[in-house]
């Protein structure tokens, strides 16, 4: 997504016409996650290893070290009731709204093909 984006930036800036952006992503096979420092500047760096599950772990050394990942999205709908029904109905509503803003010219001059 990185490549993406820098491609994109370098477009809209006028810098470059053409790119080519690619790149390949396996969190799944990353065995340790650094989480994200507790403070600015900070002096502690801990490591834990994710071998058995999903490299892409939520930042925070609680969730790493309770195997808590990124993607859980079933422990929020199990813990709030949010039966996947529902879960579908509000991703459709979400579509709807993003189409009809992007008809309407919402944000047109931030949205670039």
């Amino acid at each position: 997504m990185e490549a993406v984006s820098v491609a994109a930036r370098g477009i809209i800036a006028g810098e470059i016409s053409l790119a080519i952006a690619g790149g390949v992503e396996s969190m799944s096979r990353a065995p340790f996650v650094i989480p994200k420092a507790a403070s600015a500047f900070s002096r502690t760096a801990e490591m834990y290893d994710t071998t058995i599950g999903c490299g892409s772990s939520i930042a925070d050394g609680e969730n790493v070290r309770n195997g808590v990942h990124a993607g859980n999205a079933e422990n929020v709908a199990e813990k709030y009731k949010i039966d996947r029904a529902s879960q579908d109905c509000f991703a459709l509503r979400s579509q709807l709204k993003a189409a009809a803003a992007q008809k309407a010219g919402i944000l047109a001059e931030e949205s670039c093909p």
